[in-house]
């Protein structure tokens, strides 16, 4: 019988927003390869759905309400799945909001809103994965993963979205320095970059941008929160282990057409 390659069983995964979306896709493909599973969102009851989706999996599966624009309740809920799970091999930093704004009406308000989840959230949370995978490289347990989930927004403009994409072209950049700083641990960073894939934040007058990126895309079809899992699941398991500091795009070749 052949090896499966990216067996994550004996591993744990952290992964933020993870009662809907992206972020309950990716956690189901972790969850499918054999990995046990902490999972933040801020709603306890959709966290509790979410919980018990993942359990058919026949992984273990924590949940918690977790803010992550919160310091105090980032290092809080950091500890308690140490604590409960003994370590975390893989954290995914993929809870955030999205909402249109051109720059010209945009408050304050809502430029600090969005970058408080979208980008302080994600400091905080890799911040304490970073020091417990580096805590753990000094007892001789080496080793780790770390993926932040950006967008296409890194490298390209949609209107409304300044705020937006300030916080993932942030993210991007901090993700490298971190890989830089914990490569001596053996823990890698890495970002991946979803095309558009219509989640429950998903704006109602979408249809335009549904066409517009079809007529863009090679492969003619709209991604899936489903397409994120085998990128996921390969980043999380030793097949990747000398893969760091990347940004990954997963958008139907969109990216590499020009015309």
């Amino acid at each position: 019988m052949a090896d499966n390659l990216f067996d994550l069983t004996g591993k744990v995964a952290l992964v933020t927003g993870a009662n809907s979306g992206l972020g309950l896709a990716m956690a189901e493909g972790l969850a499918r390869a054999g990995a046990d599973l902490v999972i933040w969102g801020r709603r306890e009851d959709r966290n509790a759905e979410a919980a018990e989706r993942l359990r058919a999996h026949g992984g273990r599966v924590a949940t918690r309400s977790v803010d992550v624009s919160s310091e105090q309740a980032v290092v809080e809920g950091f500890v308690a799945a140490v604590a409960e799970f003994g370590r975390v091999d893989c954290v995914i930093a993929n809870a955030g909001t999205a909402g249109l704004s051109p720059m010209v009406d945009m408050t304050a308000e809502t430029w600090h809103g969005l970058l408080n989840t979208n980008l302080h959230g994600v400091f905080l949370t890799v911040r304490e994965a970073a020091r417990h995978m580096k805590a753990r490289a000094a007892d001789g347990d080496r080793g780790g993963s770390i993926i932040l989930n950006a967008s296409l927004s890194v490298f390209s403009g949609v209107p409304g979205l300044t705020h937006y994409a300030a916080a993932k072209g942030a993210l991007n950049s901090m993700s490298k320095p971190l890989a830089v700083e914990l490569g001596e641990y053996d823990v890698r960073v890495n970002v991946i970059c979803p095309g558009f894939i219509p989640t429950e934040i998903t704006s109602p007058e979408s249809q335009p941008l549904i066409d517009a990126t079809l007529a863009r895309s090679p492969i003619k079809r709209i991604g899936t929160a489903e397409d994120l899992q085998g990128i996921t699941v390969y980043l999380a398991s030793d097949m990747s282990k000398y893969h760091s500091g990347d940004t990954i795009t997963l958008d139907g070749g969109m990216m590499a057409q020009l015309y």
